[in-house]
């Protein structure tokens, strides 16, 4: 993990980043933060009382939502974006929140993305970026995927944190996003969307998912090398994949694994990174307009710092 986290470092140096921690009391968030402040890495932006915050944030910006001169701006903002769903006063309530005040400074262009979860739910951290920076152009949901770094070898694989059956358009969309994204840490991306079945071996309707899923994947982005659908083995064990899917660009040589549901994404994970002893980033939410990330409430400094850099990162491939 090391060198990735080394090339992600030399992408965001200089660029004056500015990441939001809504959990600023927090002392994992604490550390992380002072960290990548001392280190010119990100500008760390903190939501909360500062008389509350027990640390030396010296290298922080400190923002209380109750008494920030833009808190009327983004209150209006925010009921114009959710045109209808709020009133002013409920956007009052809610932009009181270090998760919603945060997630309107990254939808204002006063920051350039987010970092929760260390003391928050899921929901808590990605539902206020989905009411207010949604989704883009073309990508109808967000989605988790994890970096499994073991020595040289990487790979992403999701979802394998929010969604629970996603359709063949959800997937094609998780395909074409994972490939982007694996191109942020220097992965030259071959998809494989995975299934119990292999190249029609078996004809069911989650096979058929899979298989209509890698047709739509292929039409949004023809020049990715994407293929399915494949069991795991032909997708990583080259004699394998040459039997059951000759022809294949991916076959064989995946580094980049499409889940067909949230059962099997999150147990394919765990047993990756339990059992062959890779480290596991994420999940990296993919598929906003702009960076938010979600931290297990486990989370240590270090995930938090490395999260941070991420979110960085993603923040430049938008541009």
């Amino acid at each position: 993990m090391s060198d990735i986290m080394t090339n992600l470092k030399t992408k965001i140096k200089g660029k004056e980043k500015r990441i939001v921690f809504p959990e600023s009391e927090d002392q994992r968030i604490l550390e992380a933060a002072q960290r990548l402040g001392k280190e010119g890495l990100i500008k760390p932006v903190l939501i909360g009382n500062p008389d509350k915050i027990q640390a030396d944030v010296s290298m922080c910006e400190v923002i209380n939502p109750e008494t920030s001169p833009h808190f009327n701006e983004y209150v209006q903002a925010f009921v114009e974006r959710r045109n209808g769903k709020a009133t002013y006063e409920q956007a009052q309530e809610l932009l009181k929140t270090p998760n919603y005040f945060g997630t309107m400074m990254v939808y204002m262009n006063a920051a350039d993305g987010l970092v929760s979860g260390a003391a928050h739910s899921t929901g808590d951290t990605v539902r206020p970026a989905l009411q207010i920076i949604k989704t883009k152009p073309g990508i109808s949901r967000t989605f988790g995927f994890f970096l499994m770094v073991r020595g040289e070898e990487k790979y992403i694989m999701g979802d394998c944190a929010i969604n629970p059956n996603p359709d063949s358009e959800a997937l094609a969309e998780f395909a074409v996003e994972s490939a982007n994204a694996a191109k942020m840490f220097d992965i030259d991306p071959k998809v494989a969307m995975l299934s119990f079945s292999t190249n029609g071996s078996a004809d069911t309707d989650e096979s058929k998912k899979v298989r209509d899923a890698v047709a739509l994947a292929k039409k949004k982005a023809p020049e990715l090398a994407i293929d399915g659908e494949m069991q795991f083995d032909a997708a990583v064990v080259k004699h394998v994949g040459e039997k059951k899917f000759p022809g294949s660009e991916v076959a064989g040589q995946a580094n980049t694994f499409i889940f067909p549901d949230l059962n099997s994404g999150n147990i394919g994970y765990k047993m990756v990174q339990r059992l062959g002893n890779f480290e596991a980033m994420g999940p990296v939410l993919a598929g906003l307009n702009k960076p938010v990330n979600d931290l297990s409430r486990g989370c240590s400094s270090d995930d938090a710092y490395n999260t941070a850099i991420i979110t960085a990162a993603q923040s430049l491939e938008n541009k």
